[in-house]
């Protein structure tokens, strides 16, 4: 099983509160920890825990952030590649509340992967598939080299200039900042997967067919929501690398994202196999 993802990193720094401080109050952490995050931090390391290994093309700054980043990373089973930017790695301040949700102030500029960067794009060819976060038209391009093209809403602006038809869009049902409407993307995908959180989500065709998938129940006490929508967007591209259906691919994609709750930031809860 070949898989990959082309995108972004966050460094990101996590305190553990009782609630999310409201404006004028403050508040004192319970727990403190940082390593790396982002979307496609998330997504490759789950990648890489399901299948084996996962090559993962990024851009990071230039700096000590993204240095520690590319070698942490790493160290949780990742191949990274990175190109060098001479900017600041893009930074995340999480809170962590007693509800296990979080609330997170992103610092910086996304950073993602172009295609004049000197990256093995070569090596995207043929593989079961890859998932997109980040990166410039051409970006998408090399990437929709792979048998599944899998990609989150948020690289909205580059699908809709690449001009190639994707399998998956993952979007959100309920976040303003992740919504998709038909015309968005030129050609349409295939499938847009409109997540809901715990209550599931519903797969839309391009031609307007709708089916639904449940949310999975959390195999232990909830710790901590950070990483769960892109541990669950790595599950669904992981199920559909493995030829599942899509909704088969879709409750895969349930149980990564569930798993992820039960532990402390966005690794230790990870799905390490599927059953």
């Amino acid at each position: 099983m070949r898989v990959a993802v082309v995108g972004h990193v966050e460094w990101a720094e996590f305190a553990r509160v009782e609630s999310v401080p409201v404006p004028g109050e403050i508040v004192h952490a319970l727990e403190h920890w940082e390593e790396p995050g982002g979307g496609g931090a998330v997504a490759a390391v789950q990648l890489a825990r399901l299948a084996g290994e996962c090559l993962f093309l990024t851009a990071l700054g230039d700096d000590e952030l993204g240095h520690r980043a590319k070698r942490e990373l790493e160290m949780l089973g990742v191949r990274v590649e990175a190109a060098w930017r001479s900017r600041p790695q893009r930074r995340a301040f999480v809170h962590v509340d007693a509800d296990a949700e979080r609330t997170i102030t992103v610092i910086g500029e996304r950073l993602g992967p172009h295609l004049d960067d000197l990256l093995p794009w070569a090596e995207l060819e043929g593989v079961d598939a890859v998932y997109l976060t980040a990166g410039d038209p051409g970006a998408v391009r090399a990437a929709r080299a792979a048998r599944k093209l899998v990609s989150t809403v948020r690289a909205v602006d580059s699908l809709a200039k690449a001009g190639v038809q994707i399998d998956m869009l993952v979007s959100s049902a309920e976040d303003e900042g992740e919504r998709y409407a038909p015309g968005d993307i030129t050609p349409p995908p295939r499938f847009v997967a409109r997540t809901g959180g715990a209550a599931g989500g519903a797969l839309e065709t391009a031609a307007g067919a709708r089916s639904v998938w449940a949310g999975a129940p959390l195999p232990g006490p909830p710790v901590d929501a950070y990483g769960a929508g892109d541990s669950f967007a790595a599950g669904l591209t992981f199920g559909l690398a493995l030829g599942r259906s899509p909704e088969e691919a879709a409750a895969l994609g349930a149980r990564c994202g569930a798993a992820v709750v039960t532990g402390r930031g966005p690794y230790a809860g990870q799905l390490r196999e599927v059953g």
